[in-house]
């Protein structure tokens, strides 16, 4: 699961798009023009003429709508022929009201949609989103976009598989799940910031003999989800990326009932028997956590990257960004759950796919990334060599880019089914509780993804 307050991938129904809509040389609406002598896309938006083109996003709060003003008037400079008709919407109305807007005769031509199933699923499925393959593999998108952040705005083209295929969007940010450090309670315990998962686990050890009353590791799971960014990088250690992804992005063939999972969900309990998480960590608030944690609670928080601007307010420099160290049983690979925000689309309804395209390569180039760390978004590329606007934000851009270079990104483990947000939140408060052991828990879960993807895996 992202962020909550922006819930950026929801999961629901599933969709496919006919081959015809993007073969080679097809004159079918919504495909782009291609250069019979090169074979390439056209890349000159000066040459296109007078083109409007509509735009809708949901870039309304602070450094989301810094970025994208500067950014438009920084197009509209270098290509006046093109006018930017924007309609920017808060993200539920915008989800709201871009599904009838697509299937209407006046689509916006660029639009900001989710990438899981219920909604670019679904525009695949009804033919209302183009492909951008070609249009990647003529600005270098693929090259510059690994595999491991494509995969999230990924559809096989039949609709059947998310995560694989072709690709309909391109982000602008990415999130990943971390720890953050308190480093005075770590300096004040005789310890340094833990390099392997080995050393965090005897780090865990420690402060708890050093601060008996305190759980070490920060968790308010009223809420249920919270427990998944915990279990997330915890399974990481245990399982392979490749299985995660398989299980992740509800892909048929994959399994929750094995040895590896099983090791995973016995690690979180001995946790909670050890006391290194609160035995009631069930009664707690996500919100009412992650801010005890800022005002110096517990040594560690294990949540996404978008607390970083709150945290490095309330904390300055005693807070630290990691990514979940590796453990030797993952071969030293830095994993961990984490995604995209909010992919840019072109509607398959489109008069002008290339000023589209055009128009989503400049605010996802590499001038672009340095304005979004600027503005204090998190690029999604090149990430660890923009320069952010404090400390923890700078750990937070490093953090990223190391597990984007690695091929490390896993996704929300609730991106599997419509159900499995519901699902697995429920079973990790149980498995908390001591209320299911492993075996169970992992029953539940495998019940929810196997039911769902022996239909659409």
């Amino acid at each position: 699961m992202s962020r909550p307050f922006a819930r950026l991938v929801a999961v629901a129904g599933i969709g496919c798009l006919a081959l015809s809509a993007c073969a080679p040389g097809s004159n079918t609406a919504g495909a782009p023009p291609e250069n019979t002598q090169t074979g390439t896309v056209g890349r000159d938006p000066a040459s296109l003429g007078d083109v409007t083109l509509t735009v809708w996003d949901q870039e309304v709060r602070g450094g989301q709508a810094a970025q994208i003003t500067k950014l438009n008037d920084a197009f509209q400079k270098k290509y006046p022929n093109i006018k930017l008709q924007r309609v920017s919407r808060s993200f539920d109305d915008l989800n709201k009201t871009i599904k009838l807007a697509l299937s209407g005769d006046n689509p916006p031509d660029v639009f900001q949609t989710n990438n899981g199933r219920a909604d670019m699923g679904t525009f695949v499925k009804g033919r209302l989103i183009l492909p951008l393959d070609r249009y990647a593999q003529a600005y270098g998108w693929d090259q510059r976009y690994p595999e491991s952040v494509r995969q999230y705005s990924s559809y096989s083209p039949d609709g059947a598989t998310f995560g694989r295929g072709s690709l309909y969007g391109l982000p602008q940010v990415g999130e990943v799940v971390g720890v953050y450090v308190n480093k005075k309670h770590l300096q004040e315990a005789g310890l340094s910031t833990p390099k392997t998962w080995e050393e965090f686990e005897a780090g865990l050890a420690t402060l708890k003999s050093k601060r008996p009353n305190e759980a070490p590791l920060v968790l308010g799971n009223l809420d249920k989800w919270p427990a998944v960014h915990v279990f997330g990088p915890v399974q990481a250690q245990h399982v392979a990326p490749d299985t995660i992804r398989r299980l992740g992005f509800g892909q048929r063939g994959g399994s929750w009932q094995t040895p590896e999972n099983t090791a995973a969900a016995q690690n979180l309990v001995e946790w909670v028997d050890k006391g290194y998480i609160d035995a009631k960590a069930n009664g707690l608030g996500y919100d009412p956590a992650w801010q005890s944690f800022g005002k110096g609670t517990g040594t560690y928080l294990m949540a996404g990257t978008w607390l970083a601007p709150d945290l490095s307010t309330a904390m300055k420099d005693d807070v630290t960004f990691i990514l979940p160290p590796p453990s030797a049983a993952a071969g030293g690979k830095v994993v961990s759950t984490g995604g995209t925000g909010i992919p840019w689309a072109i509607s398959a309804k489109s008069k002008n796919p290339d000023a589209a395209a055009a128009y989503i390569d400049f605010i996802t180039n590499s001038q672009a990334m340095k304005v979004l760390a600027e503005t204090g978004n998190l690029p999604v590329v090149e990430t660890a060599s923009q320069k952010a606007p404090d400390a923890l934000t700078q750990d937070v851009f490093t953090a990223f880019g190391t597990v984007v270079d690695e091929n490390g990104l896993v996704p929300y483990l609730d991106y599997a089914t419509p159900t499995m947000g519901d699902t697995l939140g429920a079973a990790l408060q149980d498995l908390i509780a001591g209320r299911k052991n492993p075996a169970q828990f992992l029953e539940t879960v495998q019940k929810d993804y196997g039911v769902y993807t022996e239909k659409h895996g």
